[in-house]
């Protein structure tokens, strides 16, 4: 009776088994799929070198200048620049936001320099009473690039009205379209090479949906429909500030313009 008898515990063992081999089970599952439920390791960014980036080209600036005279009449003051063109020295004159033209000599790239040229220039009785300019608009309250923007556009805004002439850099004489950029530049303390093409291959190109004051705008005008024959300075709302051709004076057209929207070859930025 005794050795046909089942012991308690036996019933349990079956059971005790299962489970033991259900945990071993889940245990081998669960290493199996820990890994992959594990959070995948992202790559670490890599941010492009500079050497990837395109490089800004930036303009000579003009550190310092010498301005000497004021004068009522542009006339006076084209005379007395080319006295002092005559004697071998880089003088240009310009109406300033008083209303008086003014001459400006030379370009250095210290203040010392500019100082001492300046002292022999008057030793020499080449000049009198002068001024060492810091050709840059002043950014002590606002960002030195949206200064610069809205220098360019208001020193344009001065030539308005100006005459055309091929060929031509100067307030007496008149302006070309890249003469009137090349010396709005120059009076903001940027060297801007004198043709529209080498304008235009010079500094950083940018969008039309993304212009911004003061950039260049580009066209082709001639014969040839890639090269670049027109550049004006655009001034915000559409607008471009240009010498348009021979007969006109320098005005403010609508790049919407449809003879100048169908020419539009692009645009540069400087600064």
């Amino acid at each position: 009776m005794i050795k046909n008898m089942k012991h308690p515990n036996n019933r349990r063992r079956p059971t005790l088994l299962f489970l033991l081999c259900l945990m071993i089970g889940l245990c081998a599952c669960t290493r199996g799929v820990r890994e992959p439920l594990s959070t995948p390791r992202m790559p670490t960014p890599v941010s492009p070198s500079p050497a990837a980036l395109p490089e800004r080209e930036i303009l000579p600036e003009i550190h310092y200048t010498i301005q000497a005279g004021a004068f009522s009449t542009s006339e006076r003051a084209a005379a007395y620049a080319d006295l002092l063109q005559s004697g071998g020295l880089e003088a240009y004159y310009f109406i300033d936001g008083d209303g008086f033209f003014k001459v400006r000599i030379d370009r250095f790239k210290t203040l010392e320099e500019a100082l001492q040229r300046a002292i022999q220039l008057q030793d020499q009785s080449v000049i009198e009473d002068f001024f060492i300019v810091h050709p840059h608009p002043d950014s002590v309250l606002m960002d030195r690039r949206l200064a610069m923007r809205e220098s360019v556009v208001r020193t344009a805004q001065r030539f308005v009205g100006t005459a055309y002439r091929w060929g031509g850099a100067s307030q007496r004489d008149g302006f070309d379209c890249s003469g009137l950029t090349m010396t709005v530049y120059r009076l903001n303390g940027l060297e801007l090479p004198r043709s529209a093409r080498e304008q235009f291959n010079t500094g950083t190109p940018v969008g039309r949906d993304a212009l911004q004051p003061g950039d260049l705008v580009f066209f082709a005008t001639g014969s040839s429909t890639s090269r670049i024959s027109h550049v004006g300075i655009y001034s915000g709302r559409g607008q471009f500030i240009h010498a348009p051709s021979r007969g006109n004076t320098i005005g403010s057209t609508a790049l919407s313009n449809s003879y100048f929207n169908s020419r539009y070859k692009g645009a540069r930025r400087y600064f």
